[in-house]
């Protein structure tokens, strides 16, 4: 009897097949399609990528390449720059391709970073103001955290204390592993020094009491001796 049902249950399917065959058919075609796009779609990612990452190296080669010393004979084969601005003003015009070209992409991120600092390296202040803004908004928390770290550095040089100091204090309540809280807090007293310098006493006195076997704490430890 069982083998009857099971005989019934496969000439039933059979015949629904028979009966809808071409539901069957477009079903089939539908998801061998869909399969297709899937991996066409993880293949082309793929593909960007790696253009990104290599663009984007190359773009460091340039970015890393020594400038000439005055009296030092070049090395063959080994690129150099007359001054660092020079060499910002050229990796620069390769960061900005990958960004606009790659700009999905991590390492299209990272050369919208890039292009902000050797921004900043040009001189050209709105210009990296506005990219490094970009990356705060488009990159990962990790990212966004050096941007706004460049921005610090950013407002200090145009003299926009208090949007440095608001800027760090967000960085110190919302730590990250590219800016721990110490680096943060040390930027912040180092502001300080200037403007308050027992609010910078203060905030050495925190580190060095709360992190005294990190780096940011003995560096505090060594400020707080150095004012005193």
């Amino acid at each position: 009897m069982k083998r009857d049902a099971l005989v019934d249950s496969a000439q039933s399917a059979l015949e629904w097949l028979e009966e809808h065959k071409s539901e069957a058919i477009l079903s089939a075609v539908i998801l061998v399609v869909v399969v297709a796009v899937g991996v066409g779609s993880i293949l082309f990612y793929q593909h960007r990528q790696a253009e990104a990452s290599s663009a984007f190296g190359a773009a460091m080669d340039i970015y890393g390449a020594p400038v000439a010393q005055p009296g030092e004979p070049t090395q063959p084969g080994v690129r150099t720059y007359p001054s660092s601005t020079a060499r910002a003003e050229a990796a620069n015009v390769e960061f900005v391709k990958v960004a606009d070209s790659y700009g999905s992409t991590d390492a299209g991120k990272q050369a919208l970073y890039f292009s902000g600092l050797t921004y900043m390296e040009m001189g050209k202040t709105a210009e990296a103001e506005s990219t490094l803004k970009k990356t705060v908004k488009d990159g990962d928390k990790n990212l966004a955290a050096r941007a706004n770290l460049a921005l610090v550095s950013l407002y200090q040089q145009s003299g926009r204390t208090q949007d440095a100091i608001g800027l760090l204090q967000k960085l110190a309540a919302s730590p990250t592993v590219t800016v721990p809280v110490g680096e943060s807090k040390l930027e912040l007293a180092g502001i300080y020094e200037q403007t308050n310098p027992e609010q910078a006493k203060q905030i050495y006195a925190q580190l060095k009491d709360k992190d005294s076997k990190t780096a940011a704490g003995q560096i505090a430890a060594q400020k707080l001796q150095q004012l005193k």
